[in-house]
């Protein structure tokens, strides 16, 4: 680690995104504020190995696929006190929309009054099973219907989604596909990102209620893109600034129960309030390092997650060098 007192960062952070990826985290202003703190934020080069990059004390990535994978395995090898943020093995859990939300209903977690969970979904793996009239009743679901790609991996294809609500609405679909019971939710979501030990929520507007009176008269599917409260007919618009924020310290616990479980420090996940219960809380999707420029006053969330990686850092190498001369006095 540089020597904070030489004028240099004492914490080198070296971080690597897809080139469409990168401006959603690393903006001019938190290279400076991260400057101001002593944590050189350091751009890693995709096209050039890994190894001969550097010196990093800890390496920030988001970037997918075997080579990338391997390239890290390398450096790591060579480089074990060097912290990677986040393990491979653990975002790819991520990836997959199924396999994301199963951590969910194994938490270990305590709450006040307020009850986690995530929305009944099935995964469709043969496009033909979706032709049938009785495919819905063989999953065990109910319309409507929210229809993703089973593959979560930010690409233009895996943001793809559709509004079911019939049999009809199925057959426009290819397998494999994750099927996921609409529910409703005020028309709000809670976006809560998290940055290790830091956390942050956020209200937006979300997909308005569906009534079982309004679903007699919605025929087939729509595309996420064309769906407003118009498509649907909501009933009223929904006031953000009225809607009530999640408790603050539930928030905290689902997020730190979910790092945990996770193994992961840098993510966010999408929460909606039950409108038929009200203290239920359901889980709907979990993203690896989000567009975090979206939030306001993002580098303040970063930058504590920054300072803490310095400081535990440090501690590493001052218990590092506690055991180096515990080894030379017994010598």
């Amino acid at each position: 680690m540089s020597n904070q007192f030489e004028g240099q960062p004492y914490c080198k952070i070296g971080y690597v995104f897809a080139p469409n990826k990168e401006q959603t985290v690393i903006q001019p202003s938190l290279i400076t504020k991260a400057t101001e703190q002593g944590i050189g934020l350091i751009r890693i080069d995709p096209d050039k190995p890994l190894t001969e990059q550097g010196p990093f004390d800890c390496i920030m990535h988001k970037l997918y696929g075997p080579d990338w994978t391997q390239q890290l395995q390398q450096f790591s090898s060579r480089n074990p006190d060097v912290r990677i943020i986040d393990p491979p093995e653990s975002i790819e859990r991520l990836h997959n929309r199924d396999s994301m939300l199963e951590v969910v209903s194994r938490l270990k977690i305590e709450l006040n009054k307020e009850k986690v969970s995530v929305p009944n979904q099935a995964v469709v793996s043969e496009t033909e099973l979706l032709t049938r009239d009785m495919a819905i009743e063989e999953l065990k679901l109910r319309f409507p219907l929210i229809a993703k790609p089973l593959e979560a991996n930010g690409s233009d294809k895996s943001h793809q989604m559709y509004l079911i609500f019939d049999n009809e609405g199925l057959e426009v679909l290819e397998a494999p596909i994750l099927l996921q019971e609409f529910v409703n939710h005020g028309g709000m979501i809670f976006k809560v990102y998290v940055a290790g030990s830091s956390v942050k929520c956020v209200k937006r507007k979300s997909l308005p209620d569906i009534s079982e009176e309004k679903m007699k008269s919605l025929k087939g599917f729509l595309p996420f893109s064309q769906i407003s409260s118009n498509s649907v007919d909501a009933d009223e618009e929904v006031d953000l600034e009225k809607t009530e924020m999640p408790r603050e310290g539930f928030v905290v616990e689902l997020s730190r129960a979910l790092r945990e479980a996770l193994g992961l420090n840098l993510f966010n996940f999408d929460l909606i309030r039950d409108a038929g219960e009200r203290d239920g809380y359901l889980v709907i999707d979990i993203n690896y390092l989000p567009g975090y420029a979206k939030l306001p006053g993002y580098e303040t969330l970063l930058m504590d997650f920054f300072l803490n990686v310095a400081k535990s850092k440090a501690v590493e190498e001052v218990t590092s060098g506690d055991e180096l001369n515990e080894s030379v006095c017994l010598q």
